[in-house]
């Protein structure tokens, strides 16, 4: 990472002389534009930077996507315990991360790119913008994309339009890939596949089965057909953990870890607790650190693991840290070295689900599903999937807080699905139990977890405890969630234009209970 920040500034260094002190002062040791261009340099030192901005930190994941997707959840009294959390928005970062650090050198880079006939290094950046506002927009729906970087105010699209520019793009980013796949000059820039370009086709066109699975419900034709595209492309999908598009971390420590270890500011969930341990889960030894505090676990001594319950009611930070951490290999940059951003888990639920709904080329929903479940296993060092997947009878446990005394913070657990398939159930019974595993197996890529809660309803999560929600950033009413978050403060103040039109395209107010175009609240089939 060093290397690439150095050749940044050289860049910047080179710039910045002017025609004639380049004329009369030759420095004989400087490196050259041409000398930086021979490598690629002058392109590729962008990317690893760019990536690394793609999940956030504390504010844009921990307390936003983690704890709506109900994997992680905070012991400590953000604020008076009136936040993100409770449903107050109180930080709303994610916009400016990826614009600034993402959408903003993505076109500077473009620009050099096609400049210097780079078409390779171009739509490499091309398909970073689609992760980032595919991304973006499960926050605030309609963002700035296809007009990004034109003159003047930015102009929303609204989702349909967003949509359809990504499918479009992945299009012409694949025939690209496809065609160059022996192309060799991404490979010092890229530590996800080493400058494979037939890796990065793979996880493009497993990009675009994702996003046609998003919008199965509130556009079915164009999610079959952009579905069936990427089922049938030569170039395949993401179906190993070989293949597994992982953002690397360069030495760094994995961010939940600073945030768990060092700030003392996230710990298990309730519902994790709920899910892991009624399901007796195996990968619940990698994914969190049982407790020391037995007290604590009295209702399950044998599974030393205890949550917070998300929006919880909380009086002291040093209440609820004794509770359970996330397991501490995460806190070692030398066995944890990256980050899952798409797996193959993901893909055999997707195509899961695809074949529930009839999709061309999705195989069978029990051998997608089966094999989903045990490629997470398999991605977690985990044993025993044969019996896992057996069990018929195994149930989600209902929590109580050990904390608080009476009814504070408990709830009942509402899933009656057990994990073992059953192909004469209806449709709807297989789909919750497709989401309720692929929202297991998403740990530690909570977005896409938050994104199938709210578009299919599984799984059946308990409403955040504690709701501080008001007039200011919108009402959730009683016992239901957050759907969106609201454009940012910056845009309101300096694009008051696009975001009036963006909130028309958006169909609803710029609140917090507004649905997105995909989430459409209505029957799954």
């Amino acid at each position: 990472m060093k290397k690439f920040l150095y050749l940044l500034t050289l860049v910047a260094a080179v710039s910045s002389c002017t025609d004639n002190f380049e004329d009369l002062n030759t420095n004989p040791y400087q490196i050259s534009n041409e000398s930086l261009q021979q490598d690629f340099n002058h392109v590729g030192a962008y990317y690893p930077s760019m990536l690394a901005q793609i999940f956030g930190n504390q504010v844009d994941h921990n307390l936003t996507n983690a704890s709506y997707a109900q994997h992680l959840a905070q012991p400590t009294v953000f604020v008076q315990n009136v936040n993100n959390t409770t449903y107050y928005i109180t930080w709303n970062g994610y916009w400016n991360r990826q614009y600034n650090n993402i959408m903003a050198p993505a076109k500077q880079v473009i620009d050099i790119a096609e400049a210097d006939g780079y078409t390779m290094f171009a739509e490499w950046a091309n398909l970073i913008r689609i992760i980032s506002m595919s991304r973006a927009t499960t926050f605030y729906g309609p963002v700035i994309y296809t007009q990004y970087g034109n003159e003047g105010p930015g102009v929303y699209d609204s989702e349909p339009t967003l949509y359809a520019a990504f499918f479009s793009d992945l299009d012409r980013i694949i025939a690209e890939f496809s065609a160059n796949t022996d192309y060799t000059g991404l490979s010092a820039f890229d530590a996800t596949y080493g400058g494979d370009v037939s890796q990065w086709a793979k996880f493009a066109n497993s990009l675009r089965l994702r996003l046609a699975m998003r919008i199965s419900k509130v556009d079915p034709a164009l999610a079959k057909t952009q579905g069936e595209k990427a089922l049938a492309d030569p170039v395949g999908l993401i179906e190993t953990n070989g293949d597994n598009m992982n953002i690397f971390l360069y030495g760094n420590k994995f961010h939940p870890a600073q945030i768990c270890f060092e700030w003392n500011d996230t710990r298990m969930s309730a519902t994790m607790e709920s899910i892991l341990v009624g399901y007796q889960d195996p990968r619940i030894h990698a994914f969190f650190d049982p407790v020391s505090d037995l007290s604590l676990v009295a209702d399950h001594p044998d599974w030393p693991y205890k949550g917070i319950r998300n929006g919880a009611f909380l009086v002291a930070k040093d209440d609820h840290t004794p509770f359970s951490t996330i397991d501490i290999d995460f806190n070692d940059p030398a066995k944890v070295t990256s980050r899952k951003l798409l797996s193959a888990d993901e893909v055999h639920f997707i195509k899961a689900e695809a074949a529930l709904r009839g999709w061309a080329g999705a195989g069978d929903a029990q051998t997608n599903y089966e094999n989903g479940v045990k490629a997470s296993f398999e991605l977690w060092g985990a044993g025993g999937v044969d019996a896992y997947l057996a069990d018929n009878a195994s149930l989600p446990i209902d929590y109580d807080d050990p904390v608080e005394t009476g009814d504070v913070n408990d709830f009942v657990n509402q899933i009656t699905n057990t994990i073992a398939w059953d192909e004469a159930a209806s449709d709807e019974i297989k789909l919750e139990k497709i989401i309720t595993q692929k929202w297991i197996a998403s740990y530690t890529n909570e977005m896409e977890a938050w994104v199938d809660f709210r578009r299919t309803g599984y799984p059946k999560l308990p409403p955040v405890y504690q709701n501080s929600s008001n007039a200011d950033w919108g009402v959730v009413p009683t016992g239901e969630f957050i759907k969106r978050m609201p454009f940012i403060n910056g845009e309101r103040q300096n694009n008051p234009s696009g975001v009036a039109d963006a909130t028309a395209k958006l169909g609803g107010p710029d609140e917090i209970n507004t649905r997105l175009w995909w989430d459409t609240g209505g029957p799954n089939f």
